[in-house]
């Protein structure tokens, strides 16, 4: 080997240390990183696929034209002075005939880059960026601060006493710069582990107590366990006492759901359910791993402040083991380099739902389905123009049939992917993306957690560019030359100058950590009006919002509308597979060879019934239309569940189908009306009622 260079993986969420092991110039192998602090060696399949997915014969290489209809494939190689150039002109012809608010931003799932998007987009004028954070992470961030004034993250090498894992399996996504690595090592010391989770998952066999809810009623569960920890006097009354406010209107609330109420509504046992509340709220210090899965309903915020509440009441905030505050190392703030303050009050308070989702206006969260409807409607405002990075949305938005006509009805797309995805085939121009092995860049700056490492550029694929410097670029033609650079890496040198370091020194550096306090709320109290945990939020009261979490029961479900569920008797979920990451990863061979097919998980008493083998073809059905996926029977589901693969599309497929994009597609099943998350825009994802049978055809 020639050489090793240390850097930071970002095949999916990120943040684990890898070893890139070069020969002649070019990485040949990926390893995890043993003094990396927060995987300590270990790399997850996703990982050890990421030279596979760098060398790819299917990347895209050049900057391609639309050279036909839409859905065509028929395309034309262009430059990047050209393709730069039209979109600067396209976006300025839309900002001046129908305001910058008719040009939509978007982005995929925590990309690394987002602080590079809304830095361009607020100096550009667009108060619309979409993206995945209305149901995946947003919800988190503004219950927590709302609460208690900071994003909480696992303390895992105390470790914890207890750690609740919910609606998350960081064993095989990586979160908030967590790997399942450091969970792992904390069970192994000893910390109980609570999961709750619709399946029994290899962590749920893992648990002292296993928590099978019904999908969709998590905000239930949550309000149960406060009830019964208020009830027992398992709180901590000093912290309790002295720390929050709010304690008895909260009380009265967590009243209203006694565990047999709770179990009417979950599924969910008093037993267990008292099992589960103990063991959380005497196993001090104690801390929640969270996730995406209770986020994608339309209780999402409240959900979030129910679990904050959990935390505050049993003293596990920012405590050795428990939730902590984790302080960031000395950088430009991502939401400084954002550049908020470029976009006027006036364009913000365009911005789509803004009069409806107050809360998403704060952060600057669009519900996507709120664009789509816009472009078909023209309602509020016309929308003729989409710039989009690693996004797939005809396959991970709702309502399939809409989001398909409204990419062929808007005036111009532009799609920046690493592949020709379903989407991409609907654009006007499509710019290659450069993998994270070929970039360089501060990882973890956009999480938060208390340290950030080097991201080193190690190869170059055709003519491929970094998500940064095409919006660098593309913000010096659109006229904002004083707020981009030269290149990158001039960027990076800004973020780091509160560190005193330019991003070559960060490189031989090799990582920057912030300086860690426990209970820093004893100093200066907690972040919000009062300075303490607010269990009752006045400014939930003063925005027109409950003020405490109460439970809603989600649309299609058995007990929100009985007459449907007759004809659809089973209730859907869905989980992530360890080898993908969301519609991402299919063209990798050495992957998709793991999980060649889409699968559906279905119990073998239900399966019997309905006439369904093992390896049967199925069709899925909702009252939207139907999707095709293979049947495999476990017990490890509820009878009354199925769990369906997500953000299927067959990338071997042609542009004839766009690459099967709706075939087994579970958003074909889901829709995008109301009722959403009051607060958010969320929409309802897991335990709608569905209806499965055998298809006809097995080939």
């Amino acid at each position: 080997m020639d050489e090793i260079v240390r850097s930071c993986c970002r095949m999916d969420h990120g943040g684990c240390g890898i070893l890139i092991h070069m020969r002649d110039g070019k990485p040949v192998r990926i390893e995890g990183d043993p003094d990396c602090r927060i995987n300590r060696g270990t790399l997850c399949s996703k990982g050890l696929a990421g030279l596979h997915k760098l060398y790819s014969p299917h990347r895209l290489k050049h900057p391609l034209l639309r050279d036909g209809e839409r859905g065509e494939g028929k395309w034309k190689r262009i430059s990047w002075d050209e393709a730069l150039d039209l979109i600067a002109t396209k976006m300025k012809e839309a900002r001046e005939e129908f305001g910058a608010e008719s040009v939509v931003f978007g982005q995929g799932t925590h990309r690394s880059y987002e602080y590079f998007l809304w830095r361009l987009a607020n100096v550009f004028g667009t108060p619309n960026v979409m993206a995945a954070g209305y149901l995946c992470y947003y919800p988190r961030v503004i219950a927590s601060h709302l609460t208690h004034g900071f994003y909480p993250i696992p303390d895992y090498d105390y470790p914890p006493g207890c750690v609740m894992m919910w609606g998350n399996n960081v064993v095989t996504t990586s979160a908030d710069g967590v790997c399942g690595a450091q969970l792992l090592r904390a069970l192994d010391r000893g910390s109980k582990f609570i999961v709750i989770d619709p399946r029994y998952t290899p962590m749920a066999a893992r648990a002292d107590v296993w928590v099978q809810l019904r999908p969709g009623t998590d905000l239930a569960l949550a309000l149960g366990m406060i009830n019964v920890i208020i009830e027992e006097g398992l709180y901590d009354e000093e912290f309790v006492g002295d720390w929050t406010v709010g304690f008895d209107e909260l009380r009265e609330r967590a009243s209203e759901y006694p565990p047999d109420e709770v179990e009417r509504i979950t599924w969910v046992s008093p037993e267990v359910l008292r099992d589960a509340a103990r063991l959380y709220a005497t196993s001090r210090p104690a801390a929640i791993q969270w996730g995406v899965a209770w986020e994608q309903n339309i209780n999402a915020v409240q959900t979030g402040r129910a679990m904050s509440i959990l935390r505050a009441i049993t003293g596990n905030l920012d405590v050795p083991g428990g939730d902590r505050n984790w302080t960031p190392p000395p950088l430009v703030k991502s939401t400084a380099f954002m550049l908020p303050d470029a976009l006027p009050p006036e364009q913000q308070a365009k911005m789509l739902g803004a009069d409806e989702f107050k809360l998403a206006v704060l952060g600057q969260t669009l519900a996507p389905q709120l664009v789509i409807k816009a472009i078909l409607e023209e309602k509020p405002y016309p929308i003729r123009m989409l710039y989009l990075h690693g996004t797939n949305p005809l396959l991970t938005l709702p309502h399939v049939d809409q989001v398909h006509q409204a990419l062929m009805k808007v005036d111009f797309t532009v799609m920046v992917d690493l592949f020709m995805t379903p989407s991409a085939e609907l654009a006007d121009v499509v710019l290659p993306a450069a993998s994270y092995l070929e970039l360089n860049d501060i990882g973890n700056y956009w999480q938060r957690c208390g340290l950030v490492w080097p991201r080193q550029k190690v190869a170059q694929v055709g003519e491929a560019w970094s998500d940064q410097r095409i919006m660098n670029e593309l913000g010096k033609r659109l006229g904002f030359e004083e707020y981009f650079w030269d290149n990158v890496e001039e960027s990076l040198d800004y973020i780091l100058q509160p560190a005193g370091i330019t991003f070559e020194e960060f490189k031989q550096l090799g990582y920057l950590e912030g300086p860690q306090r426990y209970r820093k709320y004893e100093r200066k109290g907690f972040k919000t009006p009062s300075g303490k945990v607010e269990l009752y939020s006045q400014r939930f009261a003063d925005w027109g919002y409950d003020p405490l979490p109460a439970y809603q029961e989600p649309p299609e479900t058995p007990y929100s509308e009985p007459e449907l569920a007759k004809e659809y008797p089973l209730i859907m979920t869905t989980a992530r597979i360890p080898v993908f990451f969301h519609s991402e990863n299919r063209e990798i061979p050495i992957l998709r060879e793991v999980v060649p097919e889409p699968v559906m998980e279905i119990h073998p008493q239900t399966a019997c019934e309905l006439g369904i083998a093992d390896d049967d073809w199925v069709h899925i059905e909702t009252r939207r239309g139907r999707v095709r996926q293979k049947a495999y029977l476990t017990e490890n589901i509820d009878p009354r569940v199925v769990m369906v693969t997500h953000a299927w599309w067959f990338p071997e497929e042609g542009v004839e189908t766009l690459h099967g994009y709706r075939r087994a597609n579970i958003n074909v099943l889901i829709g995008n009306d109301p009722p959403y998350d009051p607060f958010v825009g969320a929409i309802q994802t897991r335990g709608i009622v569905c209806k499965v049978y055998r298809a006809e055809d097995q080939s």
